[in-house]
């Protein structure tokens, strides 16, 4: 096993430095600084903040160890408080890969289950900004974290918080039926994921994020650019109806035609609520997706498309 790093709640000592890397995966800039967000408590307990700061440190233990002393170091200009407890000593923690294993001691059962989630989502989302960090896994005196019902939470991402959390009452674990494309992107494969939303958010719309966001598993490949971005999306007697910017249009990833619509109409028909899908570019049907297909349809889920063969209707 590498060896552990300590990380003990006491401040850092001044840091300088004239050309420095921080969060930002993959820039440099090299008169300014980049920014992290780092994630504190609300004062009443209810919601996650964010707050811009400055790195120092350059390597990737480094920055681990410095965004963990300023998660407990709120700025005085915020009305916070620390979502890591005071009550927690030390942390240690080491890198393999693309995953941070972060080791609490005894001290994190303690916390209540409202705590703990926010907590498991400031550390997720203010430590996966580093650089070659994509995945949390959180362990408390040894053994890997359990949720409310006494489930291991797992690996953790980013995407997993996929909404500001606010209400923890409205705050829940969903399992989304994904399609992305396979390698040759001719067919589409399945992902199921778990991610972590607000209630107050539609599936529907979830579903359309978490698909821009592409897959998680090596063997899918992305069917929608990253930069897309969903302009509105609603339902009405189980027709979907997306609005997407000229984005779409535009994508240059290399998939069959039919791949991008089928990926966003499978994935939503998974829904009960479900069973037709329109799409709308800047609100407009009139577009024709890359010279092929015709917009100013209804589409349905289409099971020729799935790796695998048909699934049963």
């Amino acid at each position: 096993m590498r060896q552990l790093k300590t990380w003990r709640m006491i401040p850092f000592l001044a840091f300088t430095a004239l050309f420095l890397i921080g969060c930002g995966k993959g820039e440099q800039f090299p008169e300014e600084t980049p920014r992290c967000t780092v994630y504190y408590l609300n004062s009443i307990g209810n919601q996650l903040v964010g707050s811009e700061y400055k790195t120092v440190e350059t390597e990737r233990e480094g920055l681990v160890q410095e965004l963990l002393t300023k998660m407990t170091s709120v700025p005085a200009e915020l009305d916070c408080q620390s979502a890591i407890p005071e009550r927690i000593e030390t942390i240690t923690f080491r890198i393999e890969e693309n995953v941070l294993y972060l080791y609490a001691d005894a001290n994190y059962s303690l916390m209540n289950s409202v705590q703990e989630i926010f907590c498991r989502a400031a550390l997720t989302k203010t430590l996966t900004q580093i650089e070659g960090i994509d995945y949390l896994s959180i362990y408390c005196a040894e053994q890997p974290i359990v949720d409310g019902a006494g489930n291991p939470v797992g690996m953790l991402s980013a995407s997993d918080f996929v909404d500001s959390i606010r209400d923890v009452n409205s705050f829940e674990k969903t399992e989304l039926t994904l399609y992305f494309a396979n390698e040759a992107g001719d067919m589409l494969v399945e992902e199921k994921r778990e991610v972590m939303r607000n209630t107050n958010t539609s599936l529907e719309k979830l579903i359309v994020e978490q698909l821009i966001e592409g897959p998680e598993e090596s063997s899918a490949y992305a069917t929608l650019p990253k930069d897309l971005k969903l302009l509105n999306i609603s339902v009405n007697e189980s027709v979907c109806s997306i609005n997407l910017d000229a984005t779409f249009l535009n994508s240059t990833l290399e998939v069959r035609e039919y791949i991008p619509i089928y990926s966003i109409v499978n994935s939503l028909s998974e829904l009960s609520t479900v069973s037709r899908v329109q799409i709308r570019i800047n609100g407009s049907q009139d577009d024709v997706f890359r010279d092929q297909i015709p917009l100013n349809t209804v589409f349905e889920r289409n099971y020729e498309y799935m790796e695998g063969g048909e699934k049963s209707q």
